[in-house]
């Protein structure tokens, strides 16, 4: 398919990039394209970044039939603009479309649309440090229909947004609270696709969180209340021992993209990351044996969270003395100086916007 470009008549002005928050702004164009069942997808278009028109029926809007992806595009310090595994992002995506019964696309032709988009927006990558521009590709349901099956017809769009950090706290250890009486995903659910309910069912919980004072929320299972998943937006890991412990992918867990760097880096390092089921217990009693030597999050947002203070019940867990461990201090550099351009890419990760 051949994707027309439509330019905006006028382009805004860019932002001062030392006071970039996240998710706040966006650039002048976006990418769409339709899905119908006699055309599949098709009419892909950049073209001025504006409202979606929908009808107040709109299947979207009642059955949340949603998803969604997000990754960075970075400039390296030659000036030049690069992504970082992006065809995962589009396979995760294709594999999110079809648990929530939305037609496959072209994975090519996504990551060449995204391209194509980047090489006009390339002024809105932010150069500053520690800033970068969000990409989030969508796919909605489009038919104004109120009944409960699939939508028919779909769009699918890419917006951008040049961000800073993540968290207030940027490369900073944040404090996480554990709750026994709310759930994020059971076994069977929708838990690992990357769905726009999963996030609206972690809502209430994470105000709650912050709330008490607390950056995000870690979560247990929803079987037996026991076991960790997640925290907040990203996966989570910790180091007991010297060793370097994730949860499983269980089927209730996203298969994070950035975790996955992690592990891989982790083994290349000569030092493998055990994924298997670990009981909030477990990180209790290691923290008093005093062998809970480190904890981090991973995420495309934030790249590695350390997390120095863990809250479940009456107890307070207080990781590495406030500071950055090491661990995520290895893990952070060597995944952002791949990203950035400051390193040689080794792993085949990086993919150049010419």
């Amino acid at each position: 398919m051949e994707i027309s470009i439509q330019k905006a008549g006028s382009l805004k002005d860019l932002p001062d990039e030392s006071e970039l928050a996240f998710g706040t702004l966006f650039t002048d164009h976006m990418f769409n394209m339709d899905y119908d069942l006699d055309n599949g997808w098709h009419n892909p278009r950049i073209e001025p970044y504006g409202p979606i028109t929908i009808d107040p029926s709109t299947m979207v809007l009642h059955y949340g039939q949603s998803i969604f992806e997000g990754l960075k595009a970075f400039k390296t310090p030659e000036g030049e603009i690069q992504l970082f595994r992006p065809e995962q992002n589009f396979t995760r995506f294709n594999q999110s479309a079809h648990r929530m019964c939305i037609p496959a696309f072209d994975e090519e032709f996504a990551l060449r649309a995204l391209k194509e988009l980047l090489k006009i927006e390339k002024r809105w990558v932010p150069s500053a440090p520690g800033t970068s521009l969000y990409i989030r590709p969508t796919i909605i349901a489009m038919d104004p229909f109120l009944g409960v099956r699939a939508s028919y017809t779909y769009r699918f769009f890419i917006i951008l947004s040049p961000v800073g950090a993540y968290y207030k706290e940027g490369f900073n250890p944040v404090k996480i609270w554990v709750t026994e009486k709310y759930v994020r995903a059971v076994p069977g659910g929708v838990g690992e696709v990357k769905t726009a309910g999963n996030y609206a069912a972690s809502l209430y919980a994470g105000e709650e969180a912050h709330h008490k004072g607390y950056t995000q929320v870690l979560w247990l299972d929803g079987v037996e209340r026991k076991y960790v998943e997640e925290v907040g937006s990203m996966n989570i890991f910790f180091v007991i021992d010297d060793e370097i412990i994730t949860p499983a992918l269980s089927g209730s867990i996203l298969s994070g993209i950035t975790r996955d760097s992690v592990i891989e880096m982790a083994e290349k390092w000569g030092h493998p990351v055990t994924q298997r089921r670990i009981s909030i217990d477990e990180v209790v009693e290691a923290h008093k044996a005093g062998k809970l030597q480190e904890c981090f999050g991973s995420g495309t947002a934030a790249v590695i969270s350390p997390v120095g203070q863990i809250k479940y019940k009456d107890k307070t867990l207080a990781i590495g003395d406030g500071k950055v461990g090491s661990w995520a201090r290895k893990f952070f550099d060597a995944i952002t100086d791949i990203q950035y351009g400051r390193t040689q890419d080794t792993e085949g990760w990086v993919h150049k916007v010419d």
